[in-house]
């Protein structure tokens, strides 16, 4: 009988198919690109911030606390009224898992004294960014707002002290020196200046505190309630991790008491803030 005829071609093209059909089969050595545009395949997401609740904001603050905030309260004589004025009153929120504050209000004898506290939980919905780094940006906007005062020392004082030292030497004209006036740093941040005009000390002008929490700032603030009386608002403003606390510490004497002292009350807040610090990393 006849032998078919053998085409090369033929077992060529087989052997090809063959090899399309198993080449890449072998395990373990696959691998998939993610699609354009999901990070999710290659980017970890940013890690959570680490408080996932808020305090209890008008418990957070003790009676101890309250006492020496707010003298007022221990002249109430009725004990509930004294209660009442202990509790404060909560600040209307809408989602108490991000936001939550209390106030409260209390007259004595000699002033009115005003405190709130608040506590923002911030929570970033973008995966590249994680909640503490979007938490450190809205501190830095509310720093900022405040136009804190350059500190004596810095590059910034410093310039503006060299440029007043030399318009002050060539200024006159005349070849004799001018003697120039004391510096002063007025404060900023809004409102009438305050604690801060020439003569206060740098060490109560509005300022960042470097003890309490992440980072921190205070202000300070003396505004006209009257004609006769004046308001002081000492505010902290304090960070830690994912959350930002802010402190308003407020008191307007009646008219026979003069000004607010600042350092009391710059004394007061601060160690409010770093009981709540201390709270939360407790």
């Amino acid at each position: 009988m006849q032998r078919k005829a053998y085409v090369p071609g033929t077992a060529v093209l087989l052997a090809a198919l063959l090899a399309g059909c198993t080449g890449g089969s072998g395990g373990g050595d696959t691998t998939t690109d993610p699609k354009p545009g999901d990070i999710g395949a290659t980017t970890p997401a940013a890690q959570p911030g680490k408080y996932r609740t808020l305090p209890e904001a008008c418990a957070a603050v003790s009676h101890d606390s309250l006492d020496s905030l707010l003298p007022g309260i221990k002249q109430i004589t009725d004990q509930e009224r004294r209660d009442t004025a202990y509790e404060g009153e909560a600040t209307l929120t809408y989602d108490t898992d991000r936001r939550v504050g209390c106030g409260w209000k209390v007259e004595s004898t000699d002033a009115t004294d005003h405190l709130l506290v608040d506590f923002e939980r911030v929570v970033s919905y973008d995966n590249a960014i994680s909640d503490d780094a979007r938490a450190q940006d809205i501190y830095a906007a509310k720093e900022a707002a405040a136009d804190l005062p350059a500190p004596a020392g810095s590059a910034t004082a410093s310039a503006t002290g060299g440029a007043s030292a030399t318009a002050t030497a060539t200024g006159s004209g005349s070849g004799a020196p001018t003697p120039s006036s004391p510096a002063s740093t007025p404060v900023t941040g809004g409102g009438t200046p305050s604690a801060g005009t020439s003569g206060t000390p740098a060490d109560l002008q509005p300022r960042r505190l470097d003890s309490v929490g992440d980072e921190a700032f205070l202000d300070d603030k003396l505004n006209s309630a009257s004609s006769t009386t004046q308001q002081r608002t000492v505010t902290v403003v304090f960070r830690t991790s994912n959350v930002i606390v802010t402190v308003e510490y407020a008191e307007q004497p009646t008219a026979s008491a003069g000004t607010p002292d600042s350092k009391e009350m710059q004394d007061k807040a601060r160690n409010l803030a770093q009981k709540l610090v201390d709270r939360f990393n407790g």
